[in-house]
């Protein structure tokens, strides 16, 4: 058959017509249908999401006084897809921000598109290092804003305010448990580069603002902080405890104004501290009380109207045999009132005004007191203590709980449970955080004082308050405590330590003072604790006289920076050494 010039001339045209529908529907296929996975593909080897980091909100004190802030710094991170010379990169980079060749070399290698190279690089030596990069035409070699947590009071403080990790995530303090409020909201931008890594545009329509983390002002007063951690480091040099607390706290409204341990860190070097250094003693540490529980039976006993103040009780002469075992004072008395009982600290009176109220209504009180839950207090880690009921007590667990053994409390419990006495009888939740303000100074949230219970009366707390006067006068155990000028309310506290291997440490002790000044009108309640402290004579190694003196230091200054006005005759507070002698102040 012969094709005449018009078929072939068809067909050829045919021929065409399907090669380019072929390509045509070829290209509508990849354009329409394909798009999105090539343009992804795409997007992955020339665009990323670059995160712009919210910077995190600063800690002040009550007055405004830094506690935590940020200096701005740089991140320098690179693209592994985007390096054009490794080893120049490894040679300039690895010298510049002094990291081993090696070890930078191995993080280069592969094919990962961010590398995180060396955070926290100040401005000044990253903008350096752009500039060499740039002259030796080095590409792959990215710089991000980024921001360094800095604690400009070093050490003070650090169990309260925390610290942050790499990520800027809280951790511990009020860093972590205000988390939330101080780390903001994070943005992002896409960033598009061409083949050479070079930036060519930003996706202005594919961005989102950050948000700036919150501030946290705190309740503590750094001047008094100051005044707290000078007093802690002489007890510290003196007396070389174990441990040590010291806590001021407004008692109206539960206004920590002052929380300091021993042992501590320094927050900016915080990568040396050890795991002891680091713990925030006042709510994790549980501690037999001693004497400073007494506050607790007398409490119970006056307001269920058991006893009067001046109600008297036999004292057994300083022994007193019950459940088969012996029972001890400091020094043999015979009839006390209920508020010579807390001036003397006689265990067997405080025994007896327990057992005036009974097992069930004693431990109804120590709950009330808030001993045995959490104070709610805004901090992370806080412990309940260790507080059994009556059907877990022993026979003789009725006459060593009042004077502050077989229970567990922290420091800060104790400091609480002081502050019920001192305000009028109830038992607030105490507070570190203040208020809360975005960066423009508007507050965001104010906490405001917070009531739990009414744990005793305003006349059973102006009792006690009334006892805990004469604790701290030439008739009582804590003399030493006196601050001239002002009337002082407080009780003693000397605990024998547990042994581990069962029973007491003869030889150890935890010794503490906790009260108040003005006596009348509270501005603050301090508490004072000192583990294991080391005196030059076993009978010095008392609360009255190692952590009294200490809480009359801190307090005359307190009172003097708060301007509080003395309301009585200035008198000279009897050393130590005769305090030892006259009183034999051993509780």
């Amino acid at each position: 058959m012969k094709w005449n010039s018009r078929t072939r001339c068809t067909l050829v045209c045919l021929g065409f017509i399907l090669l380019f529908s072929g390509f045509s529907f070829r290209l509508i296929y990849l354009q329409m249908l394909k798009h999105d996975e090539y343009a992804g593909l795409a997007a992955e080897k020339h665009v990323y999401k670059q995160p712009i980091y919210a910077e995190r909100g600063a800690i002040f004190d009550a007055n405004n006084e830094v506690l935590a802030h940020n200096v701005p710094c740089q991140t320098v991170v690179a693209d592994a897809t985007h390096l054009n010379n490794l080893d120049a990169i490894v040679d300039l980079v690895g010298v510049e921000l002094r990291i081993p060749k090696s070890e930078l070399a191995e993080k280069l290698r592969g094919d990962r598109r961010y590398i995180v190279l060396k955070r926290a690089v100040p401005e000044a030596l990253a903008d350096s290092l752009r500039e060499k990069l740039q002259a030796q035409n080095l590409h792959g070699v990215y710089f991000e804003h980024d921001s360094a947590r800095i604690y400009p009071n070093g050490s003070m403080l650090c169990h309260v305010i925390g610290f942050t990790d790499f990520e800027h995530h809280g951790i511990q303090g009020v860093e972590a448990s205000m988390d939330q409020y101080l780390r903001g909201e994070d943005g992002y931008r896409y960033i598009e580069h061409n083949r050479a890594g070079q930036e060519i545009v930003l996706y202005r329509g594919q961005e989102r603002a950050s948000r700036n983390g919150y501030q946290v002002h705190l309740t503590v007063d750094l001047n008094l902080q100051n005044i707290v951690e000078n007093e802690i480091d002489a007890a510290m040099r003196e007396y070389s405890p174990k441990k040590a607390t010291i806590i001021l706290m407004r008692p109206q409204t539960g206004e920590i104004l002052a929380m300091a341990n021993r042992p501590h860190f320094d927050l900016n070097l915080r990568a040396d501290a050890k795991p002891e250094q680091m713990k925030n003693r006042a709510i994790i540490d549980m501690m037999e009380p001693g004497s400073t529980f007494k506050i607790v039976p007398a409490a119970a006993a006056l307001n269920e109207h058991k006893v009067q103040l001046d109600t008297t009780i036999f004292c057994e002469n300083g022994l007193w045999n019950f459940g088969g075992t012996a029972l001890h004072d400091h020094k043999p008395f015979t009839d006390l009132s209920v508020k010579d009982i807390l001036v003397k600290s006689s265990n067997v009176g405080a025994a007896k005004l327990a057992l005036s109220v009974g097992e069930q209504k004693f431990y109804e009180y120590i709950r009330r007191f808030g001993f045995g839950e959490r104070t709610g207090v805004e901090l992370p880690g806080e412990i309940p203590g260790l507080i059994r009921p009556p059907q877990a007590w022993s026979k003789i667990s009725i006459t060593r709980i009042p004077m502050g053994h077989e229970v567990g409390v922290t420091p800060l419990q104790m400091t609480l449970a002081m502050a019920v006495i001192a305000n009028g009888g109830k038992l607030m939740t105490p507070r570190i955080v203040k208020s809360i303000t975005d960066a423009d100074g508007k507050t965001v949230s104010t906490l405001s004082p917070v009531v739990l219970r009414q744990v005793i009366s305003p006349q059973t707390a102006r009792q006690i308050g009334d006892a805990l006067r004469g604790v701290v006068s030439d008739r009582g155990t804590a003399a030493a405590a006196a601050v001239p000028g002002f009337t002082i309310a407080g009780k003693t506290g000397t605990a024998q330590k547990v042994d581990p291997k069962g029973g007491y440490d003869k030889d150890k002790y935890v010794v503490s003072f906790s009260g108040y000044l003005p006596a009348d009108r509270p501005e603050f309640v301090g508490l004072v604790v000192l583990d294991d402290a080391q005196t030059s004579k076993p009978e010095l190694n008392y609360g009255g006289l190692v952590a009294g003196p200490i809480f009359s230091r801190i307090a005359e200054k307190a009172a003097r920076y708060l301007d509080l006005e003395p309301h009585e005759e200035i008198r000279k507070a009897l050393p130590v050494e005769r305090v030892a002698l006259t009183n034999a102040s051993r509780r």
